[in-house]
């Protein structure tokens, strides 16, 4: 499959810096992502439409969202510490213990399947990542136990994002500890948890249980916890609620953000290149194995663009030409963009939202846009 390539780069998900001496193009070849699928009776329909954006809650520096079974509230992470509704109520607070810095505090939000359990990520003061739960019975969360702590070396490049797969795991993506370039190779390096999406049990084990058939499981010098690599802030990603796909919006260094693609039913272990190459061009000197290419590209160098923001493929009813079209924006240059999952590269410009920051899904499948500057916006049909 070509790559869709976007010609149209802060804040909690980038920073940007000269490329690094030694790097030589052009990109080592890689393997060509899987084509996306959509399922039978759900082919895409690129539409002329576009969106209106309707808010629904006015917070503070909102980044993430969730929604929990059997609970029609909507559940939002703020950067400064609070997990909040929508409707005002705080279930959660933590400014007390977050750290303060660009890229740091609370930074995802997820709950079990069942509804009875809370996740979030978020650094503490010394800059530390934490995965943390509580029993939540839809008024209090308490029963508060640490899962997952990960020293940072570098206060940015956090990632953050938290989400239960179709396999009823937990995912967490983690940046490559921060630095300009990857100074201390992390996206490579199977040694270390970052730069890195993680695949655990929070419930399995204490403080948790790795599954059995994670693809780095008995691999000598490897971190089971991993179930993919070579990222560099994969700030946001999400999966196709109808087939389980996963989208990743994985944050440039100084030429390209990129979307990497893993299709339901992989095995795990994809290896999307960082710091070996960005997008799909050489970064610097070294050796990634078997890169898989992004699938949507956008350049650096125009449009003020600084940091991709992945969303969803829209799988709500309230927007008909919008079904299996996968919508990203970006940070800095506010645009949102639509791409259908079988023909990514008719994307097109569907709105604007400044400083988004997240997107979200509730339980029917529609769709939420977050902006830093406050607003939780309803994504409807204009």
């Amino acid at each position: 499959m070509r790559l869709a390539v976007v010609v149209l780069a802060v804040v909690v998900t980038a920073c940007s810096a000269a490329q690094p001496q030694g790097a030589t193009p052009p990109a080592e070849v890689g393997t060509a992502a899987p084509r996306p699928s959509t399922p039978a009776g759900r082919t895409a329909t690129p539409g002329a439409g576009k969106l209106t954006f309707t808010e629904i809650a006015a917070l503070e520096r909102p980044v993430a969202f969730a929604v929990r079974a059997g609970d029609r509230r909507l559940y939002v992470a703020e950067q400064g510490g609070k997990l909040r509704t929508t409707d005002g109520d705080t279930v959660v607070d933590l400014s007390g213990e977050v750290s303060g810095g660009n890229e740091q505090g609370l930074l995802g939000v997820a709950f079990h399947p069942s509804g009875r359990r809370l996740y979030l990520d978020w650094t503490d003061r010394a800059g530390t990542t934490h995965v943390t739960e509580w029993a939540y019975d839809g008024k209090k969360a308490t029963g508060r136990r640490e899962v997952l702590t990960v020293e940072q070396p570098f206060a940015n490049h956090n990632g953050g994002q938290l989400a239960f797969g179709p396999d009823g795991h937990l995912y967490i993506a983690l940046g490559d500890g921060g630095g300009a370039g990857d100074p201390e190779g992390n996206g490579q390096d199977l040694g270390t948890l970052l730069g890195k999406i993680l695949r655990i049990d929070p419930r399995g084990g204490r403080p948790y249980a790795v599954p059995d058939d994670n693809p780095f499981v008995g691999k000598e010098g490897a971190r089971p916890e991993i179930w993919a690599y070579g990222l560099r802030n994969p700030w946001r990603f999400g999966f196709d609620r109808e087939n389980g796909d996963l989208w990743i919006g994985d944050v440039g260094q100084n030429r390209w953000e990129e979307i990497d693609y893993q299709p339901a039913g992989s095995e795990g272990g994809e290896n999307y290149g960082w710091d070996v190459r960005e997008g799909a061009e050489r970064f610097r000197r070294g050796r990634a194995e078997e890169p898989v290419d992004p699938v949507i590209v956008y350049s650096l160098d125009e449009g003020g663009n600084c940091s991709v923001i992945a969303g969803f493929v829209y799988r709500g009813t309230k927007i008909p030409w919008l079904r299996g079209q996968f919508l990203y924006g970006d940070f800095c240059a506010g645009w949102i963009r639509a791409a259908p999952v079988d023909d990514l590269e008719r994307d097109r410009r569907v709105g604007e939202v400044e400083q988004l920051s997240s997107f979200g899904e509730d339980h029917d499948g529609e769709l939420y846009a977050l902006s830093l500057s406050g607003s939780v916006y309803r994504i409807d049909p204009a």
